[in-house]
């Protein structure tokens, strides 16, 4: 592919990225019922490390638009900007029909006193603490290291691995959220065969 296809890819992925998060900021002001608060010991027990929140919100994006280095040409492009429309269409559903939020007093644990800290406020202050289940972060990196696995191999699944636990350290999902992510990922990932 040419210098000047990857330079358009990238800029469309960019365009994607942020017009994904209209429809997730449009699923946390219009739910279909009531959102749910779970409780779960488990959950309680894993600590608050906000160093984390840096990894969950930055290593993110780069993973991401790795994948227009690999492509080769404009129609592989199309056919994975279309598998990742097609998650976000089953993460809307989701978050729409089921919608769940973290317990309020995980924000509270929150004291703004470090720079991690701080960050991880500001983030929190665009992102709801609903649309949890299933983890889009998950889904999203997972979905990623699919399409990157021939290339990288099985070293890819680091990545879900480690954005799972900056999920559960910046106390942003529940356990649960983070399987339910991963399978959502891999179902729209069996979607590309389809479309090639």
């Amino acid at each position: 592919m040419q210098l000047v296809d990857r330079i358009i890819t990238l800029i469309l992925s960019g365009i994607m990225i942020i017009g994904v998060y209209q429809f997730y900021f449009f699923a946390q002001r219009f739910t279909a019922h009531r959102v749910k608060i779970y409780s779960s010991s488990f959950d309680e027990k894993i600590p608050f490390w906000p160093i984390w929140s840096w990894i969950y919100s930055f290593l993110y994006y780069p993973a991401i638009l790795y994948l227009n280095w690999i492509i080769v040409d404009m129609r592989q492009f199309t056919m994975i900007a279309l598998t990742f429309v097609c998650l976000m269409v089953l993460q809307m559903i989701c978050f729409v029909a089921f919608p769940v939020a973290t317990p309020k007093h995980w924000r509270s644990i929150n004291q703004g006193k470090t720079a991690s800290e701080k960050f991880l406020q500001l983030v929190q202050k665009y992102d709801d603490s609903s649309n949890c289940f299933p983890s889009m972060h998950i889904s999203v990196s997972m979905l990623t290291s699919l399409f990157a696995l021939p290339t990288l191999g099985p070293f890819v699944f680091l990545f879900p691995l480690i954005i799972g636990l900056s999920c559960l350290f910046t106390k942003q999902h529940y356990i649960i959220d983070l399987p339910f992510g991963a399978l959502l990922g891999w179902l729209a990932y069996q979607i590309y065969p389809l479309v090639i």
